[in-house]
């Protein structure tokens, strides 16, 4: 399925690519993953690349996400940097909409991943949480408290009584954490299969950084576990779970207050995938052919927290 709502043509992508030192355009065809953005895979003979055009994104955030790219890559972190025109620019338009061009990185996403590859991203998640400490840029959650609760509040008059009932009585039990309590920095937010790339076992991309934002890092590693090591039904995966904590542990330490929050943290970051799909299932919106994610995967791993103590961190 295609995510593409911008349409680019041939002539209007050469013509874009002359503001860069990138070579001339050999080819390019749009990305089938993603629900928020255009992306397309641009080859020029300067090398291959992935163009963005920002669909539903803030203008105004753009240069925190762009800033933060340059600032992980910087830091020997397998990021992508954002190219830069020939006038310095890493943001620009096209065809109306903001747009931004980044190096493509070598490797694929897993569906399956070992050991070893959820080994792998609990240390790169928490070595980007280190990193990230000193970047200067500050963007709110766009999916954060308030929106989990207009959210689930603007579905109830839409869903049937069980899933009405299910989403109010967790509204109710989340309302309890205090987020104030944990540790804040910079997060991915979105640290899925399809954002993580490899060669083998070996990380080489972490990559769309566009939801990344200020908000519990702990909140970061319960997103990144739901959807690396849980099983189809909702449980969680003993042996890649505890692979990735380890993992994320020896790069950053966990505090008393993270290690009390875990069961409400956890069902949070399943409420907030839920709660989008589910929307989108609901009310879709208009595109070429949009890539739609069945909600009752997270539905089910959300049902599965509130009704089973945890894996201990």
């Amino acid at each position: 399925l295609m995510s593409v709502f911008t349409k680019v043509s041939h002539s209007e992508l050469q013509d874009f690519l002359k503001q860069y030192p990138v070579g001339e355009l050999i080819g390019f065809q749009g990305i089938g993953e993603g629900v928020e953005n255009t992306n397309y895979f641009v080859d020029t003979t300067d090398g291959r690349w992935v163009l963005t055009l920002f669909e539903r994104l803030n203008v105004a955030d753009l240069p925190f996400f762009l800033g933060l790219m340059d600032h992980i890559a910087s830091r020997g972190l397998p990021g992508a940097m954002p190219a830069r025109t020939h006038a310095g620019q890493n943001l620009v338009s096209l065809n109306g909409k903001p747009a931004a061009l980044v190096r493509r990185l070598v490797g694929q996403s897993v569906l399956f991943p070992t050991l070893e590859q959820c080994k792998q991203v609990g240390r790169s998640l928490g070595e980007l949480h280190v990193a990230t400490a000193s970047y200067p840029g500050q963007c709110e959650n766009s999916r954060g408290i308030a929106w989990r609760e207009s959210t689930g509040r603007g579905l109830l008059a839409h869903v049937d009584a069980d899933t009405r009932a299910l989403i109010e009585d967790e509204l109710r039990a989340q309302s309890a954490l205090d987020w104030n309590t944990l540790p804040q920095g910079v997060i991915h937010a979105d640290l899925f299969r399809d954002n993580v790339l490899f060669v083998d076992d070996r990380l080489t991309g972490l990559i769309d950084f566009y939801y990344a934002c200020n908000d519990s890092l702990l909140y970061d590693l319960a997103i990144t576990l739901n959807d690396w090591c849980t099983e189809p039904e909702g449980a969680p995966n003993e042996a890649r779970w505890n692979a990735m904590v380890t993992a994320y542990r020896s790069r950053r330490g966990i505090t008393a207050a993270e290690i009390e929050a875990w069961p409400l943290v956890l069902r949070a970051a399943a409420l907030r995938f839920w709660l989008s799909r589910l929307w989108d299932w609901t009310f879709p919106r208009e595109g070429d052919v949009v890539h739609m994610k069945d909600p009752n995967a997270y539905r089910r791993i959300l049902e599965h927290h509130r009704t089973h103590v945890p894996i201990a961190l």
